[in-house]
């Protein structure tokens, strides 16, 4: 019979003992990725989102807290809705780890909600999708305002705009279960580049083009890599049928530049039913829904 250990924020199976007075805290957290070098803590770049969570629930937590996120994003990449979970001993009403824990933070991370949860939950593992928006302005000039927060594209005098149509064509062409080699960065450290694509779509919201993409799982760079082929598409230097060229050539090379971080953000990730995680609107808060 397999007897499983505790630890901290591990995955906790049915009969796994866990310390008395031990507590599992999920939070809903929404940060501005410009100022950071990623959302995981590094050694060697100590301003990440994760070092300032953990610093300011440690804070409140009177003990040292360390955290897990539903998905690692890049340096620049924004999120509204990063899910994280933390193992404490601590005892705080929910009010103390939502405004408590701001109080800490700088301003550009802020925890949404947080609520205390069973030990079958896990950020990471329990996540049955996770979902991105990468969101575009195409204009002459670049605003003033959101310039860390979308990705500016400015098109030659003969176009008038980018070809949402074949864009959406060409997204369409991602759905369903493919090795996507060809969209994911050569450091890429997973160890299968074959992932599930449910939703790939391309839709016009006022001023922006926001390309929103949910899947079981994402490769490093997965989704820039992608907006760089469909970028390519809007402006009629490829055809759409060349995305499913490229998932059959599983070569990185091949595809199109990385788009840049300033218009990507992680949107929403999706649970079973029974953690009853709090609703939200995807955003971000600057788009029409």
């Amino acid at each position: 019979m397999t007897e499983f250990v505790y630890s901290r924020n591990c995955e906790v199976f049915d009969g796994t003992p866990v310390p008395e007075g031990m507590r599992r805290v999920v939070l809903q957290v929404e940060y501005d990725g410009s100022p950071y070098c990623g959302f995981q803590r590094q050694l060697t770049a100590p301003n990440t989102v994760q070092a300032e969570l953990e610093k300011a629930l440690s804070s409140v937590a009177n003990e040292p807290v360390t955290i897990v996120c539903a998905g690692r994003t890049d340096a620049g990449v924004h999120a509204t809705s990063q899910i994280v979970h933390f193992d404490t001993l601590a005892s705080r009403p929910s009010k103390a780890w939502l405004q408590g824990v701001n109080t800490h933070l700088p301003f550009s991370i802020r925890v949404v909600s947080a609520k205390e949860v069973g030990f079958d939950f896990h950020a990471r593992f329990s996540a049955l999708s996770r979902t991105y928006r990468y969101v575009i302005h195409v204009s002459q000039v670049r605003s003033a305002h959101l310039v860390n927060g979308v990705t500016w594209v400015k098109l030659p005098q003969k176009l008038s705009g980018l070809d949402v149509n074949a864009m959406q064509e060409a997204a369409s062409l991602l759905l369903g279960e493919h090795d996507f080699t060809s969209f994911r960065t050569v450091h890429c450290q997973a160890a299968s580049p074959v992932r599930t694509m449910e939703v790939a779509d391309v839709v016009q919201m006022g001023e922006f083009i926001v390309v929103q993409v949910t899947a079981n799982a994402f490769l490093h760079h997965m989704v820039r890599n992608i907006v760089g082929v469909l970028l390519r598409v809007g402006r009629g230097e490829l055809k759409p049928s060349r995305v499913t060229e490229l998932i059959a050539l599983r070569d990185r090379s091949q595809a199109a530049e990385t788009a840049p971080a300033a218009g990507l953000y992680f949107v929403n990730v999706q649970y079973p039913e029974r953690f009853a995680m709090p609703m939200h609107c995807k955003g971000p808060i600057f788009l029409p829904l």
